[in-house]
Formats: structure tokens, sequence, C-alpha cells
């Protein structure tokens, strides 16, 4: 009796060890991410796992959790829904991690996100905007912008900040740049601006020309426009190029190096919304910038600070609970004033949506710098259903 109940023993402590997603006789506390390191994201991906690798080092520097060094499981997406859904899988059955972050954009972290949850394995989205990704349920988390919210960001930026009367509004037409667009349009409208033009343009355009010479026809006082930062960085020199006067205010798609560099000189002047302040004088911003270039030789972007507060606040609630999953899912619930990279973070509501300061910056010099920061309730407050 004495040796079978000690079997059922083993038994036991194996399902649990399961359950709880810390493999069995493991040394680290794993979690998961995933990002896109190839294909047209890549750029993001890299800046991504860099700066959550950062994260990782920052915590085992420190002594790790509990005596145990903690293991960032890293796979490539590749933008792609069926890869995030294999990916999710595989860390949930086979790596046994205690939680995941996304370092990925909206389409597998949508698709992924419901296996997640069905599993009841918390997971942080790092900065993908979807509205259903956290409609997935309470498992799920969003540490960036609702893509309503930052539009309507957006939208404060031009009409009360910059006092633009006229508007043209071009928009990347996915997910991601209609949701943008319409928080944005719905704000501005609501501050009195008029919307003089509302033009769409398929992901990976490179010639703008034809919609921007419509655009300049209208003489806008700005354009707001959506997209990723290749298509900003064109957007923006094709517009130059063309002579149009408006403001060019776009968003977190063009927080990146890769804008600045492909745009250039024509990047001066340009203001967007995004999740970073390089010059915030909270020592956390400052040691993450100073660290991410001493070690990459490279310059941090709101993509980056994004995946290192995810990646770093997931590890911080599994040092104060442990690393039961569903004690992971209530301590990240609970989170009130957490002091991110990105901003004073405030908490996330019912729904998994954070709330903290909209951060505004502007390209001077070939760099971006403090523009303004948003903290109207009305502005970030995310919906809760």
């Amino acid at each position: 009796m004495g040796r079978k109940f000690l079997v059922f023993l083993v038994v036991v402590s194996l399902v649990t060890a399961f359950t709880m997603g810390v493999a069995f006789g493991s040394g680290t506390i794993k979690i998961g991410f995933f990002a896109p390191l190839t294909g047209f994201a890549a750029a993001d991906g890299a800046s991504a796992k860099r700066a959550a690798l950062l994260a990782i080092e920052k915590i085992n520097n420190s002594g790790g959790i509990n005596g145990k060094k903690v293991e960032l499981i890293v796979y490539d997406d590749r933008v792609s829904s069926k890869d995030a859904v294999a990916i999710a899988h595989k860390l949930i059955e086979e790596d046994k991690v205690v939680g995941v972050v996304s370092g990925s954009y909206s389409t597998p972290t949508r698709a992924a996100a419901p296996i997640y949850q069905r599993f009841g394995v918390p997971m942080i989205a790092a900065y993908a905007t979807h509205p259903d990704i956290t409609k997935a349920g309470n498992y799920i988390f969003r540490l960036g912008f609702l893509a309503s919210v930052e539009g309507k960001g957006g939208g404060y930026v031009a009409a009360k900040l910059l006092k633009a009367k006229k508007i043209a509004v071009l928009t990347m037409d996915n997910d991601f740049g209609r949701a943008l667009a319409k928080g944005f349009v719905d704000e501005a409208k609501k501050l009195g601006a008029e919307i003089v033009a509302n033009l769409t343009f398929a992901l990976g355009e490179k010639d703008f020309s034809p919609v921007l010479t419509k655009v300049k026809q209208y003489k806008p006082d700005v354009v707001y426009s959506t997209g990723y930062y290749s298509e900003g960085a064109l957007v923006a020199r094709q517009a130059k190029a063309l002579g149009l006067k408006a403001k060019l205010v776009g968003q977190e798609g063009f927080d990146s190096p890769m804008f600045l560099k492909i745009a250039g000189k024509a990047a001066n002047g340009v203001i967007i919304t995004t999740d970073l302040n390089r010059d915030s004088n909270r020592p956390i911003v400052q040691e993450f910038i100073a660290n991410y270039r001493s070690k990459y030789n490279a310059e941090p972007d709101m993509v980056g600070a994004s995946a290192f507060d995810a990646v770093y606040m997931m590890a911080m609630v599994i040092k104060k609970v442990g690393t039961d999953r569903k004690a992971v899912r209530n301590g990240i619930a609970g989170i009130k004033d957490f002091d991110g990279v990105t901003g004073k973070i405030k908490g996330f509501n019912s729904l998994g949506e954070v709330e903290k300061p909209i951060q505004v910056q502007i390209v001077k010099n070939g760099k971006f710098h403090y523009f303004g920061e948003i903290e109207d309730p009305d502005i970030i407050t995310p919906p809760s259903k």
C-alpha cells in the first residue's frame, strides 16, 4: 500500500506541475514569447525580442525569482495566424510555460489568444491593437493601447494641440489602420475639426503620389496617416516632394529607427502618438534606453519598450505570487501604478485593457523627442466591454 501511495503522489505531482505551467524538475521558470523575427515585420520583431531579453537579464541579475533563473522561450510567428496557433500549443504542452507575452502584431496575437484562454495560461499582448484580442477571455491582457484609444489620442493632438480645422486622413486598409482612423475621426470631429478627405491604401503600398495629390487639393492643416514604418516613411518623403504643407501626424506604427532612416530629412516635424517618451526623466526609462543602446548599438523604439514592460511585469507578478497560472492571472489583473518604461501604468480594466498616458513625440534633427503627454481620462480610459 505504501509503495502504491508513493506512486500516486508522484503522478499527482507531475499533473500539478503541468497545470501550474512549470516543467517538472526544471531549474528555470519559463515565460513564452512570440514575435515576427522574419518577413516584412522582422525589424519590429527583432526590437521586441531584444527588449524582452533585456527584461529577463534585469530580473536574473537581481537574483531571479526565488533563486531560480527566468528563461524566455522565443518563437518566430512570421505574422502568421497558423504559426501563432502552433506556437501556442508548443509553449503550453511542450515548454510548459507559466505565462506568455506576445511581441507580435494583431493577426497572430488575435489567433493565439483563445488558445491561451482555453488552457488558462495568462498572456500579455505587448503592443497588438485589435479589440478582439482581450475579448478572448479573462486570462488575456493588453499592455499597449487599444487602437481606438490611440486613435482618439491622435484626434486630440490634431484638433486640440495643433488646432487643425481641416484634416485629411490616409488610412492603411487593415484592422490596425481602420481602427486607429475611426478613433481619430470620431475625436477630431468631436473637437470641431472637418475631415476633408478619408482615403485608404494597401499594406505594402510604395507610391502615395496619387492619393497625396488628391489630399493637396483640399489644403488641409493636418494629414493623419496610419500604417507601419515603411509606409509612414514613404508618405513623409513623397508629401515633402509634392510640396504638401500640412503637418503630418502618425501613430505608433511610425515609432521605429527604420522610419527615421527611410524618411530621412522628411521625418523632421512629424508628430506621433506612441508608448515611449525618450526624454522622460524617470529612472526606468533612461536605464532601458541606455542598456538597449549599449547592448545592441541601436536606438530603442515603442515596440521594444512595450515588450520590455510586458515581460518584466509578468516576471514581477510571478515573483510575488508564485508559478500557479491562476494566481499569475489574478496578479496581473490586480496591478496598480506599475512603473513601466511605457509610462505609469494605472492598471487593467475588467476586459484586460490598460490605462496609462499616451505619449506624443515629434521628430527633431532626425530623432524622436517629447511633444506632449495625454492624461485626459476621456481619452485614455479604455472601454470595458
